[in-house]
């Protein structure tokens, strides 16, 4: 195992000999020759072969050399201690490739290295990260061969998607998600599934208005969809009732531009500021308890003409059975058949899009 630690920690200074033999060849011709030498020992040694080499033994000598001569009886200690150091070294390595090729492949599928909890992984897709808590290491790579089809295959938004609805219940009776509105003209189908409260859904929101040539190809159907902590709680406060007040007012429309009710609570949500100059988002995630936001709301509601029976039937349509369902089986279409690892994710040009909307 020496020979083999050996040309593992040659590669790895590798960079900082390079740059030491510019200014003294002598020492970069004594690396390269090292490097070789342990490069066909270390050759041998994975075939399962015997290195017909000495160069664990010249590497035992260079480090034991002075020990040698002053304490000879610690040589023996000693050597045993380098193989030992050895083995662990080519094990740690061996775990590190292993756990680099798992994050690259993870990162390849889901848009993110860490597969349980998407959040500690800085390398992947900007997004709110959806985490799990009853993955182990083995159930992780589970995920990730079970999922590398849904990566490469072709992916259609309108197999997700209710995208002509009948009646305020057609798209959880069908089996499909309940989109909130739409935007855009075009003659593409694009889905996008958002947090109310997550700030990464508020950009990818914004830079899909914003992208015209984008509306222009595609009709991009909104879909809310309050993510949930491992604990069963929902990860920003009040989005689960915020999503509730789209799906019962998705269908309400009212103004001179006929908008759904829905697109002007999330639009003030998403871009809008209170008296203080904090963004709705924020005051939703962090300054209201849920009675408050329920009163906002309305009284937003109520700013916007909708009073009366109108108003008392979409506070009832908010905790209807209808909506419960559309919940319930929104979550069950997102969890179970796109799997995103985090929120916002999209679906246009037959492919699943992870992360923020780039315009």
């Amino acid at each position: 195992m020496v020979c083999i630690a050996a040309f593992i920690i040659l590669v790895l200074v590798g960079v900082a000999a390079i740059f030491i033999s510019i200014f003294n060849r002598d020492f970069g011709r004594k690396y390269l020759a090292a490097l070789k030498k342990s490069f066909h020992c270390f050759g041998k040694r994975i075939r399962l072969q015997k290195c017909d080499t000495n160069f664990s033994d010249d590497v035992k000598t260079a480090l034991l050399k002075k020990v040698i001569i002053k304490k000879p009886k610690l040589v023996k200690p000693l050597s045993i201690s380098i193989e030992i150091a050895s083995v662990l070294l080519v094990v740690l390595t061996a775990w590190s490739i292993i756990e680099a090729v798992k994050a690259g492949f993870a990162l390849w599928v889901f848009g993110t290295c860490n597969v349980s909890q998407p959040s500690n992984c800085a390398l992947g897709a900007e997004s709110c990260s959806i985490d799990e808590n009853n993955l182990n290491w083995f159930t992780e790579w589970g995920e990730i061969f079970s999922n590398i089809p849904d990566r490469v295959r072709t992916w259609n938004a309108a197999d997700y998607v209710d995208t002509d609805p009948t009646s305020a219940d057609s798209a959880s009776t069908s089996g499909k998600l309940t989109p909130i509105f739409t935007v855009g003209t075009g003659s593409d189908i694009a889905l996008e599934i958002i947090d109310p409260g997550c700030s990464v859904c508020l950009q990818s929101y914004k830079n899909i208005l914003d992208n015209t040539e984008f509306l222009n190809k595609h009709t991009v159907y909104f879909v809310a969809y309050p993510i949930k902590n491992p604990s069963g709680e929902y990860r920003f406060q009040n989005s689960e009732l915020v999503t509730r007040y789209l799906l019962a007012t998705s269908d309400i429309t009212i103004g001179d531009d006929s908008a759904p009710v829905s697109k002007k609570i999330l639009n003030r949500i998403f871009a809008e500021y209170d008296t203080e100059g904090v963004i709705y988002q924020s005051v939703f995630n962090n300054n209201l308890g849920r009675d408050q936001a329920t009163a906002l709301i309305d009284s937003w509601l109520i700013g916007w003409g909708i009073t009366g029976s109108a108003l008392e039937n979409i506070k009832t349509e908010t905790y209807s059975e209808t909506v419960e369902q559309q919940l319930l089986t929104d979550a069950q279409i997102i969890t179970e058949k796109i799997k995103p690892k985090g929120i916002p994710t999209a679906i246009y040009d037959g492919k699943k899009h992870l992360g923020l909307f780039k315009s």
